[in-house]
């Protein structure tokens, strides 16, 4: 198991979120947590790097999900970015890969 690490940075977009490590039981309510802290401007875009992203099990997916209703509720939209094959797998086969919209790489998810 790895410990995850979350890096914030902003961009011309809005804010990017690097995750980093297992996102999963143990560790979902920290990025949970980081999120409901996070301002995300109206109209600005919350990007999720998920690079460095090594496991994800449904608590990481519903984080995911927070994330995405956060940036909502404040008008803005959410980009998962990176997002490892088999993580991008699983929101295939429950159907999130139609919610979220997916970018290559982190580059791209913050171009304006």
């Amino acid at each position: 198991m790895s410990p995850l690490k979350i890096i914030t940075r902003d961009a011309e977009t809005g804010p990017v979120l690097e995750i980093i490590g297992d996102l999963d039981f143990a560790h979902a309510p920290e990025l949970r947590e980081r999120i409901s802290r996070l301002v995300v401007p109206p109209g600005r875009r919350l990007v999720l790097d998920l690079a460095g992203l090594e496991f994800c099990d449904s608590s990481g997916i519903t984080a995911l999900i927070a994330a995405r209703s956060h940036a909502e509720a404040a008008r803005a939209e959410v980009v998962l970015a990176a997002v490892p094959a088999n993580t991008l797998r699983v929101l295939h086969l429950v159907g999130l890969d139609q919610i979220f919209t997916v970018q290559p790489d982190s580059d791209s998810a913050t171009r304006p």
